[in-house]
């Protein structure tokens, strides 16, 4: 066994409100890194060994009474909560200057904690841009993964000292930033899982049982991934799209039903927009566009970026 100190410049004592999947995992993780972890919940429930979990009924509705013990506290609940509980902290006057309080929210920033500006403590938000599906595994999954931190001065040193702690990558976000952040989060994740559930339903329609089209496109979209984590999504690009083949797109789209094609065509217009950052011939970028009833996404295009406008080529804002 190690020393198990919280290393300098993060809090030793960290309290978290909400004992779900983000405040246990998040508990467990900061637990292996050395901390105190005080974990409030408003109903009994198990947690994973070593935390101990004080309840509502026991300590009476938040603020908890270990409150004033924790430097730093984080409000692992759900987004249209942070701000209500925010509001019951502040009633409860129990959180002072020199706490700092964080939020786990990807889309909101310090603001949801406006009832609590009034305390002068320093508030913002720690999000890590990683999923945890399984609290037990978050000390690990964390590892390695990037998390947004925003909020004053002080909270994002909080946040940052935390999430080294855990060994996450923190990079820091105005909170107007935090909304298109978090859309391109969930297109990263959420949309990821439902893509590939758009496919096994394509697959079922083509004669497979669900298990039997997931178990076939299993081995594709491992190596998709393999692709990925070796290239960026431009040069890991592959299909129809990437090599303009109109033919093909036009076959698809005339076998799915009107919502199905509409996807198609959504993710294809972007597919195109990667293609053409590659280099795609503009012809042939064209007849996929028109295959895809689309216009031409506007794109600067490689060579763009070292040739000059010569005579006769019109000005494009992308030149500015």
């Amino acid at each position: 066994m190690g020393d198990r100190r919280a290393p300098a410049g993060a809090p030793a004592r960290v309290g978290i409100i909400g004992p779900g999947r983000a405040g246990v995992g998040l508990a467990l993780a900061l637990v292996a890194a050395g901390h105190e972890v005080l974990l409030y919940g408003r109903r009994k429930k198990a947690v994973p060994r070593p935390l101990t979990l004080t309840v509502g009924p026991a300590d009476g509705p938040p603020p908890p009474a270990w409150i004033a013990q924790a430097g730093v506290v984080l409000l692992a609940v759900r987004d249209d909560a942070i701000r209500p509980l925010a509001e019951v902290l502040a009633r409860a006057g129990a959180i002072r200057p020199e706490h700092v309080i964080l939020h786990l929210s990807g889309v909101q920033g310090q603001e949801a904690l406006g009832p609590l500006v009034s305390s002068r403590a320093a508030l913002g938000s720690l999000h890590p841009l990683q999923t945890i599906a399984d609290p037990e595994r978050a000390p690990e999954r964390l590892k390695g993964a990037w998390a947004a931190v925003e909020g004053m001065p002080r909270a994002v040193e909080a946040a940052e000292a935390i999430a080294r702690e855990l060994g996450l990558r923190p990079f820091r976000l105005t909170g107007k930033a935090k909304a298109i952040y978090h859309a391109g989060a969930v297109f990263a994740s959420n949309y990821f899982v439902v893509v590939e559930a758009v496919a096994q339903r394509l697959l079922r329609h083509a004669g497979l049982t669900d298990a039997e089209a997931w178990q076939a496109l299993r081995p594709l979209v491992e190596g998709t991934l393999e692709n990925l984590i070796r290239q960026e999504p431009k040069d890991a690009l592959t299909g129809p799209v990437a090599r303009g083949d109109v033919d093909t797109i036009r076959r698809h789209l005339e076998s799915l039903t009107k919502d199905d094609a509409l996807l198609y065509r959504a993710l294809g217009r972007s597919a195109l927009e990667l293609a053409e950052k590659r280099g795609m011939d503009e012809a042939v970028a064209a007849q996929v566009a028109d295959a895809l009833a689309t216009d031409l996404p506007l794109v600067l295009r490689p060579e763009a970026k070292t040739q000059t406008r010569g005579p006769g080529r019109p000005h494009s804002p992308l030149d500015s």
